[in-house]
């Protein structure tokens, strides 16, 4: 990520909504529907990538699912699909905006980070929070691997000096790194309604915005 001053201080013109959609009093755009739909076909994609992988590696599991080869199908077709929705959402410039923001790690974030490690409850913040940055980095890396050492797993002989079985451990443990972090993912938005409402509608309220992301709003 590059490091930044702070760029993403105020919310651009893409998260502003369109003429004629309706405006909430004490609510204030987060996220616009290219955004939205992007995270919402990543996530199912990555359940679907993450729960049949489940099926094929827990014998317990692959006893009560069955059918393997539509198990199998179903897990390759979802990883290839996986940088998809991201690579569509490009087209987007207030996408395009928000990757940049996800992108730049400010002077605060390492405030933000320090004051998470001692659970203070006050930690300054863009539109998004350190902890978000390194989450979004960490799944854009892992994904192309995951997807890089499948593809050496299903094709082969694809690149003979690489071994099958070097593709598979990789694959098998990054998975299951992935896994432990899409768990914390889920289990930071449980805990914050109001952040999965931002997602779901677009829209936060300002109260909140203030308080978990100060440097955003202003």
């Amino acid at each position: 990520m590059t490091p930044t001053a702070g760029s993403d201080r105020v919310p651009r013109r893409g998260n502003v909504p369109r003429p004629g959609q309706e405006q909430r009093p004490g609510w204030v755009p987060r996220f616009g529907r290219v955004q939205r739909l992007v995270h919402r076909a990543t996530g199912w994609l990555m359940a679907f990538c993450v729960g049949t992988a489940a099926c094929l590696y827990f014998p317990p599991l692959a006893e009560l699912v069955g059918r393997r080869l539509i198990v199998v199908a179903v897990h390759e077709a979802s990883g290839l699909l996986l940088p998809v929705p991201v690579l569509l959402g490009l087209f987007s410039a207030s996408f395009r905006a928000d990757l940049r923001r996800l992108n730049r790690f400010a002077a605060y974030d390492g405030e933000w980070l320090r004051r998470a490690l001692k659970r203070l409850r006050s930690r300054p913040a863009g539109k998004f929070n350190a902890g978000q940055k390194l989450y979004a980095a960490w799944i854009g890396g892992a994904v192309p691997v995951m997807l890089f050492t499948g593809l050496l797993m299903w094709f082969g002989g694809l690149l003979p000096w690489i071994p099958r079985s070097s593709a598979i451990f990789v694959h098998d443990w990054l998975a299951l790194a992935i896994a432990a972090v899409l768990v914390g993912h889920i289990r930071m938005a449980h805990r914050d309604p109001l952040a999965r409402e931002g997602m779901r509608t677009g829209y936060v309220r300002l109260d909140w915005a203030r308080e978990e992301h100060p440097n955003w709003l202003g």
